[in-house]
């Protein structure tokens, strides 16, 4: 008998964030005001925990949840980059970080005309799990671009 559930769940891609948060109700609260990310499910666990949310940023879903184990999840020290971010492309990157700023982030990388082609800058925060913002502002052919690769290479060493 073939199994009528479907691998891959409708609506998800196969790569799916799950964002354990010190404060995942602030999290959440922070992606719907800054992202317009939209909350499709909760799950209260005990003490006002989440154990389990679902948000979804345009055509993406991701979940969210406080740590429900002993051990806690640790965010960047104050003046640290987070050693992982997730890339989100919105048509007006300008707002979007300006709106993660004036909601609380910090700024670990200042919003300007990269390289590679986009406009692209890292607002991060202690408290939540979230990172790089950008959007497409033109196409780069990288077997061609010999400029794009001398580039990348001095940038990372300025940084």
């Amino acid at each position: 008998m073939p199994n009528p559930v479907k691998p891959i769940p409708d609506n998800f891609h196969s790569l799916t964030p799950n964002l354990v948060c010190r404060n995942a109700a602030q999290a959440i609260e922070f992606y719907k005001a800054v992202f317009g990310a939209t909350e499709l499910m909760r799950m209260p666990g005990p003490g006002g925990k989440i154990m389990h949310a679902e948000l979804q940023i345009g055509d993406s879903r991701f979940f969210v949840n406080d740590s429900m184990g002993k051990s806690i999840p640790t965010g960047p020290e104050p003046g640290a980059s987070n050693p992982m971010y997730l890339h989100l492309y919105v048509e007006d990157v300008d707002t979007i970080y300006n709106r993660a700023i004036k909601g609380g982030a910090r700024v670990d990388m200042p919003l300007q005309d990269m390289f590679w082609g986009d406009r692209y800058g890292l607002p991060a925060t202690s408290r939540h799990f979230y990172g790089q913002v950008g959007c497409a502002l033109r196409t780069c052919k990288t077997q061609k671009n010999t400029f794009r690769t001398e580039t990348n290479i001095e940038w990372m060493r300025s940084s």
